[in-house]
């Protein structure tokens, strides 16, 4: 197998020596860390919290708390390991450049490319839910005016300059920040029984309406699988940290705030909801959690409150998976797994992999007005569980990255992951547990087998390409 070397390239020329990398331009450095520590602040924040949740808790009840919890925990782990490979190898292709110099060349390819095909879909997702928000505040205009606004817009800042990237998420996150916090002490001061017109719930609701397990095991199940996917979108912080100012301070710092991002934000905010409200409250599905809180506590206009709040995480989210794709893309480019053209860098920015990646999401989103219920859902299906199959390869990279590191440059670990390898393995196999627990859903199921087509067709591909490699390098 073609190995490569565990040098660092943070962002430079060919990031990990992959088959037939060029020597290009440097990306530039134009993150400041109040960028990067907003965007690991505020990254973790989604729409999918705000909304999506609703759904796991009408399945599992007040055991929501539980459900996020337990994922969260896996998403410590995996931040953890990624962190320990991303601090002692700085690059824009993060897990994937990892993935490479850890198991080889096949690998990288497989996991990035179908990291990219994750966000390009995730773009054309969250364009469609930002545009059917602004319909619903001006009726007479067209879903797909507001579509192409926010992708040219989008699409623009990402050409112009990495600062602009950054700039935006600042303050995209620090708005989601501050509305999650008065969302949280709103909630505690209710639960307290000392917010005006309230009285303390105390354990009501967590017990009654069924109990803490209302639906029992299976419902937990369907809860934990909602959550898993709530935390995806974490991993660009180690995509974006390769052009800070000081790459290997960025990762380190966003990895160890992980833990209590997650318990405060997810966490808290579950358990906030299912103790004041009843978790079989309709309000919680048809408005969503937070919406069905604020209306229970009289606060005026929520509904358009959190609308607000939503569109501002949908916007959020495409900037950030624009971002990310286009460097994703650009590492690959640079390794040789991808079409050499796309490549080259002006001004600091890889601006053919960002229209590449803003094209290939603006094509989603004709396939779901063309095609709403065939091509467009089977495409969401096929990144279905792909953030899953992510955190598997960066659980088997770091197993083999650490004993390389400790052997041949043990001060780059400047982040460890935790009481290695049980924790790696335990973290793999939790990711393997939670594949196997989508085939107990149908919905859940066609996604896990929609992304495996598309993960064994890529890792053929990368397979041939990486012996056609050798084959060319022995000739």
């Amino acid at each position: 197998m073609n190995r490569t070397s565990a040098s660092s390239a943070p962002s430079g020329a060919a990031e990990a020596t992959g088959t037939g990398a060029t020597a290009t331009p440097p990306l530039s450095h134009g993150l400041k860390q109040r960028h990067l520590s907003m965007i690991a602040l505020g990254g973790v924040i989604g729409a999918g919290l705000f909304v999506g949740s609703g759904a796991g808790i009408a399945a599992a009840g007040p055991s929501i708390v539980v459900a996020y919890a337990v994922s969260g925990l896996l998403v410590m782990l995996v931040m953890r390991m990624l962190g320990e490979m991303s601090a002692a190898n700085p690059a824009s292709g993060s897990f994937s450049v990892h993935a490479e110099r850890a198991i080889g060349p096949w690998a990288g390819f497989t996991v990035g490319w179908m990291f990219w095909i994750l966000l390009c879909v995730g773009i054309a997702a969250e364009a469609i839910g930002a545009a059917g928000i602004m319909v619903q505040w001006f009726p007479g205009s067209e879903s797909w005016m507001w579509v192409a606004l926010f992708m040219a817009m989008f699409c623009g800042t990402n050409l112009a300059a990495v600062s602009n990237f950054g700039e935006f998420e600042f303050w995209f996150a620090a708005l989601k920040i501050a509305a999650i916090t008065i969302f949280l002490v709103l909630g505690v001061l209710a639960i307290l029984g000392v917010l005006p017109g309230t009285d303390a719930p105390g354990g009501a609701h967590l017990s009654g309406d069924g109990g803490f397990l209302p639906n029992g095991v299976n419902g937990l199940v369907v809860g934990l699988l909602a959550s898993v996917f709530a935390y995806g979108g974490l991993e660009t912080v180690t995509i974006a940290a390769a052009e800070s100012e000081n790459p290997v301070r960025s990762v380190a710092g966003a990895v160890r705030t992980a833990m209590w991002r997650i318990a405060l934000f997810y966490v808290g905010s579950m358990l906030v909801v299912v103790t004041l409200i009843p978790w079989n409250d309709k309000s919680v599905v048809e408005k969503g959690p937070y919406v069905a809180v604020l209306n229970h506590l009289d606060i005026p206009a929520a509904g358009d409150i959190m609308n607000v709040i939503v569109l501002i995480a949908l916007l959020s989210a495409m900037n950030a998976n624009i971002y990310g794709a286009s460097r994703m893309s650009y590492s690959l480019v640079t390794r040789g797994e991808g079409p050499a053209f796309l490549g080259r860098v002006t001004g600091g920015v890889p601006r053919l992999t960002v229209l590449a990646s803003s094209f290939f999401g603006f094509v989603a989103v004709l396939l779901s007005y063309w095609w709403p219920d065939t091509i467009f859902k089977w495409l969401l299906n096929m990144v279905g569980a792909a953030v899953l199959v992510v955190w598997g390869f960066i659980a088997a990279a770091q197993l083999r990255m650490r004993s390389r590191l400790q052997r041949e440059a043990p001060e780059k670990l400047v982040v460890k992951m935790w009481l290695f390898p049980y924790l790696t393995w335990v973290a793999l196999a939790a990711t393997v547990g939670v594949l196997l627990l989508m085939l107990r859903e149908a919905d859940t199921r066609s996604q896990l087998y929609a992304t495996a087509v598309m993960a064994i067709a890529l890792a053929i591909i990368g397979f041939a390409r990486q012996r056609m490699s050798v084959a060319r390098q022995e000739g």
